[in-house]
């Protein structure tokens, strides 16, 4: 396997809150007792303030592109019916690593595009694996008032490059197959695995755990394991198939030339009987309070990132792609706007601060709020997926270290106002690359190209 051509597991976990596992105050606290990715956090890099998007779709998308899902018109998440998803002018992770020689597989959740020239096949990677969209459409058939013979169907899906995705008819999207999906997309995992070290290719693995995004149903292997119900056993679930894929990496003898990345796409589930945790912070995902953005995020290169190191330094879900790109040689395109940027001297700990400054917080199409390092403007305060989204009416200015739950809408001895400087700096940034690029609007069709000013 070629020594300048790092491969890339990036492991992504669905709704998982920052206090969930072990290494960030979870685990037995939770239930659970999650070892193997404990261990791994230690090996590395973990970072308390990984900032994701507030929703799956907009999370991937802007993973997948580096670039905030609302200018890629993926600023929401994708329902059965509609269509939309990347468009053909977007140049993914997976199209970059592609054109560098890297094989490329992504197994489970998309979610940004499920129709002709938008799925995973499209957008530079060689296989795909998994539902159209995401996993509540397995509730679907438990539903009195569904007809399967007059309302949709969702079934599971395959695709390789260069041919049409196929819909596969025998595998209907159940609570039994949603179960055990992960068990398929490790078999297909170790497949690829072994399949790019017998080519001597580098490889992108983009592995979307199902879990612990609802229904939380544990595997036969895993029901009642952990003594403290449901949830409790998915996490034992997640963490024994993370440490299997690691187990696979270290048999083939690349851990120390893979990139591995453990990451959530926003905060944990709201509805009761699923209901996760966001550690020290308030909120779920759906909404713009910490513990919806915050997830956990463990990165580990041997010999490159720093073991047992963690930080509070923010980072945003962008900067996964500028960064890893930038580690594997290929760069980032420049002609569009990338708002990622490379995390790759602060990650190796050449330096203790983040290469960025802030970022800017959407749910949906509007903007709840902006972020400058612990500082938060608010516009719209909503902590949980159900709460009414209002205007916060006077605008607060949020100190993340000393009121991490986001209690107090003014400190009355220090107000911040000198950090409007710095939110204004950054909203204006944002407005002047909008006028270089308008917004891709939802649902635009697949040959959409935004004008760009020259």
């Amino acid at each position: 396997m070629p020594r300048n051509k790092p491969n890339i597991l990036y492991f992504h976990v669905d709704n998982i809150g920052l206090g969930e596992l072990g290494c960030y105050s979870g685990g037995l606290l939770r239930g659970a007792d999650t070892a193997r990715i404990d261990q791994f956090a230690a090996e590395g890099l973990k970072l308390w303030h990984f900032v994701a998007e507030a929703q799956c779709t907009p999370s991937r998308s802007a993973l997948m592109t580096g670039r905030y899902p609302i200018r890629s018109g993926t600023h929401t998440v994708a329902l059965a019916g509609e269509e939309g998803g990347l468009v053909a002018w977007e140049r993914t992770m997976a199209d970059m690593l592609s054109d560098a020689g890297y094989a490329t597989s992504c197994l489970g959740k998309w979610h940004i595009g499920a129709s002709e020239g938008r799925w995973p096949t499209d957008h530079g990677f060689d296989e795909f694996y998994g539902p159209p969209r995401s996993y509540d459409e397995c509730f679907w058939v438990d539903d009195p008032w569904y007809d399967e013979k007059r309302d949709p169907v969702t079934y599971m899906y395959e695709a390789r490059k260069g041919e049409p995705a196929r819909e596969l008819t025998d595998q209907q999207l159940t609570p039994a197959r949603r179960r055990d999906v992960d068990a398929e997309y490790l078999k297909r995992a170790f497949d690829f695995i072994d399949r790019s070290v017998k080519d001597d290719r580098p490889f992108y693995l983009y592995f979307n755990h199902s879990l612990m995004h609802i229904p939380l149903t544990p595997r036969k292997e895993f029901e009642g394991k952990s003594g403290e119900g449901e949830n409790a056993d998915c996490l034992l679930e997640l963490d024994h198939d993370f440490g299997a894929l690691l187990d696979h990496l270290e048999k083939h003898g690349l851990t120390d030339n893979t990139i591995v990345v453990f990451a959530g796409d926003n905060g944990p589930e709201e509805m009761l009987l699923y209901r996760g945790s966001p550690g020290p912070y308030d909120g779920s995902y759906f909404a713009s309070r910490e513990g919806g953005l915050r997830t956990p995020c463990l990165v580990r290169w041997p010999g490159k990132v720093a073991a047992d190191r963690e930080s509070n330094e923010l980072v945003h879900i962008t900067d996964m792609y500028t960064t890893l790109l930038t580690w594997a040689g290929c760069g980032v395109p420049q002609d569009r706007e990338i708002d990622g940027v490379d995390q790759g001297s602060f990650f190796s700990g050449q330096t203790e601060e983040s290469g960025r400054e802030g970022s800017i917080v959407w749910v949906g199409p509007r903007m709840h709020a902006v972020k400058w390092r612990h500082f938060k403007f608010q516009l719209i305060d909503q902590k949980y997926f159900f709460d009414p989204v209002a205007p916060s009416g006077f605008p607060m200015v949020r100190n993340l270290i000393t009121d991490p739950k986001e209690r107090e809408p003014i400190n009355h001895r220090h107000f911040h106002t000198w950090t409007m400087a710095h939110f204004g700096r950054l909203l204006g940034e944002y407005e002047e690359s909008v006028k270089r690029e308008p917004l891709i609007p939802a649902g635009a069709p697949l040959d959409y190209v935004p004008r760009r000013e020259k």
